[in-house]
């Protein structure tokens, strides 16, 4: 049987692809046959233990007599012929259906029929161990068993003196450069080995897992979580270098994907967050040969770090990805026209749509709608459901909505807990004693979380000037008012975390210091489902005053600042102040909601009392807590100060609150406010208390 006769056998495009690289080896194998003959029969003799161990005389003569045609194969009508049938079978199977790996690779990597002969003249001895010894003899030396760069050329009946030869096995031919073949360290260019990578070999005999050195960055965005509509438009034109603008939540690479899966190409995504400098090479190097392998789109990113770190050694772009098939990078700022001498088309990620159902089950008791309130792509909802399911099993129950909401909260960034402290919320609106205004205004800051992204998104209501698409409000009332609490029932509310600005970190004697720290703050803030808490934010969002002195212009400029961050800002924020008309008036405009926090009423008084005790405290006969509203005209947070130190005294004192135990706690905080305790407030427990 021919080997026409195997590759027209087999009916599996596994086994064609096969069959045919087979057939092209054992083409290779008979080359070898007749180089051994051709090369110095004559050189040793035959029975010769030490044969290719040593140079005797009448071999050194040999080759100073030889000429380069003498070392190099002719060409061979009969093996012309055997190599169109070969090819003639290839190519009705291929017509059929049934594709050869080596003619894809020779077509995605653009080479010709003399490179394809290179290429499987230097796999010989990864595919067939007997072509060592062969080799060996033909090295002149038996510990080389690896083809050199000028018995390659031999082979392929091409000489060493020809320049354009030689060129294809330089850093510049397309089996170097696109590193298919790699060169061994040698003394002289003509006797440096040959090998093919085993990735290369391991693709050619039917193995597509990927290259070793990318192993824990590839990374799997399922298509059709995001829209990648403008670059499949975009790839389908014929460019083939596209960067995307990244968003927080990380829709880039999903839209990469979807656009390969519109076009009908496979994908390979490669995160480069975590590469050091020193592999980045190889691993752009194993990233692009493994995608033009698999004839894929290749999805590579964030580059951010070559605009950010110009002093590391970092290499340009364009040498990484110069023999890149269809690219698509991807980073958080602008394209830089710095990093590479090309430029690709640029586009911005889409906005990321809230499309929890498309990650739920039917029987999953999760309401979408409550989910809303989380800025977060495609990649970490999947993630945050498959987490929720976890956490769903632990507890033995269906998923619930409380599940996906832990399971988004564990993806939230942790950077942003370096300059805030981080509070899971255990507070609710409904926990909260509140005017009917108020908590009006509280509940419509929820809507407006929540439904941000229809408003914003789907009916493009954003305003122009490259304004962000956050939620920002000020709490402003007296201290103890409730305004953190407030924040804290938001948070809860939405099923986010609570980050309060500690403004130690933030603030800072050095000039330009302060507004680094902050825009930290607020790049972190955008790439997290949580919401920012400026606590006493009259420190930082004070009004701006005449300029006398330096002091004064830098002071300015931090509030100027604050004002334009704060308009591009995408997250959530809340400030409180006990000093409104202490903030600048410019920030009014630029806030969503402002609700003034009023001291409660006698009714609500009491309620707080209620609600300050709690229901697991034991209370006395004689406790009234009707007096206590009506009398005290106390804020929430004092009324909390006084039930806490009532509860010591009770617990200090047989386990029960007395009315004692309330009248003594108060005038301890009475006296902490600096305030006088008088008979119309305290009635006849201030003689008892003085008693």
């Amino acid at each position: 049987m021919t080997v026409t006769d195997d590759l027209a056998a087999e009916p599996t495009p596994e086994a064609t692809s096969l069959a045919h690289l087979l057939a092209r080896v054992a083409i290779l194998h008979e080359r070898l046959r007749r180089l051994v003959d051709h090369r110095r029969p004559q050189a040793f003799a035959p029975d010769d233990p030490l044969r290719g161990m040593y140079l005797a005389p009448e071999h050194v003569h040999q080759l100073l007599a030889e000429n380069d045609d003498a070392r190099r194969l002719d060409d061979d009508p009969a093996e012309e012929a055997v190599v169109d049938d070969v090819e003639r079978a290839a190519d009705v199977l291929e017509a059929g259906g049934e594709p050869s790996r080596l003619r894809r690779l020779q077509r995605a990597f653009g080479l010709d029929r003399t490179d394809v002969d290179l290429l499987l003249a230097a796999a010989l001895v990864d595919l067939d161990p007997r072509a060592e010894p062969i080799l060996g003899f033909l090295n002149d030396d038996l510990t080389r068993k690896r083809l050199t760069v000028g018995t390659a050329l031999a082979l392929v009946g091409r000489s060493t003196f020809d320049a354009r030869a030689r060129a294809r096995l330089l850093p510049g031919g397309a089996l170097v450069r696109h590193r298919l073949i790699e060169l061994d360290e040698g003394p002289a260019f003509v006797g440096r080995s040959l090998r093919v990578p085993e990735r290369v070999v391991g693709h050619l005999l039917g193995d597509d897992l990927p290259d070793p050195t990318l192993t824990g960055l590839l990374l799997d965005p399922r298509p059709g979580h995001a829209d990648g509509t403008p670059i499949a438009r975009v790839l389908a034109t014929g460019a083939d270098r596209v960067y995307v603008r990244e968003r927080p939540q990380g829709t880039a690479r999903s839209c990469a994907a979807d656009a390969a899966h519109r076009l009908d190409v496979p994908v390979l995504v490669v995160d480069l967050s975590a590469v050091t400098a020193t592999d980045l090479g190889l691993v752009v190097a194993a990233a692009v040969r493994d995608a033009r392998l698999a004839d894929a789109v290749l999805v590579a990113g964030p580059v951010d770090r070559w605009r950010e770190d110009r002093t590391a050694a970092l290499p340009r772009l364009d040498t990484l990805f110069a023999t890149a098939g269809p690219l698509v990078l991807h980073g958080s700022a602008g394209w830089d026209p710095h990093a590479c001498r090309w430029t690709p088309v640029s586009l911005d990620a889409p906005e990321p749509s809230s499309d929890w159902p498309r990650h739920l089950g039917p029987d999953d008791l999760v309401d979408p709608d409550l989910l809303t309130a989380f800025s977060i792509g495609p990649e970490q909802m999947s993630r945050a459901v498959a987490l929720g399911r976890a956490l769903a099993a632990a507890d033995g129950s269906p998923l619930t909505t409380d599940h996906v909401r832990r399971g988004a909260r564990a993806h939230s960034s942790a950077g942003l807990e370096e300059r805030a402290r981080r509070m899971a919320p255990a507070v609710g609106l409904t926990d909260m004693v509140l005017r009917d205004e108020v908590r009006a205004q509280l509940e419509d800051l929820v809507h407006r979380v929540r439904h941000r992204g229809t408003v914003m998104g789907t009916w493009g209501m954003r305003p122009g000037g490259a304004r962000g698409r956050g939620v920002t409000a000020l709490f402003a009332g007296d201290p103890g008012t409730g305004k953190t609490m407030a924040a804290e029932a938001i948070a809860h509310e939405l099923g986010l975390d609570l980050y309060v600005v500690d403004l130690s970190t933030v603030v800072d004697k050095y000039i330009g210091e302060t507004e680094k720290h902050l825009e930290r703050i607020f790049e972190e803030a955008d790439g997290v489902s949580g919401i920012l808490l400026f606590d006493e934010a009259d420190a930082l969002f004070g009004k701006r005053s005449e300029v006398s002195d330096a002091h004064d212009r830098n002071a300015n400029v931090e509030v100027a600042y604050l004002l334009q961050r704060m308009e591009r800002f995408d997250g959530i924020a809340l400030l409180t102040t006990n000093l409104r008309a202490n903030l600048d008036e410019a920030f009014t405009r630029r806030l969503d909601l402002i609700v003034d926090f009023p001291k409660p009423d006698a009714d609500e008084r009491t309620m707080l009392w209620d609600r300050c005790l709690g229901d697991r405290l034991p209370r006395a006969a004689d406790l009234d807590l009707e007096f206590c509203g009506r009398s005290f005209e106390l804020a929430g947070g004092s009324i909390r100060a006084i039930a806490i130190s009532s509860a010591y005294r009770a617990a200090a004192q047989g386990g029960v609150v007395r009315m004692i135990d309330v009248m003594e706690a108060t005038l301890t905080e009475y006296r902490k406010l600096g305030r006088l305790a008088v008979a119309s407030e305290f009635g006849p427990w201030l003689e008892h208390l003085r008693r």
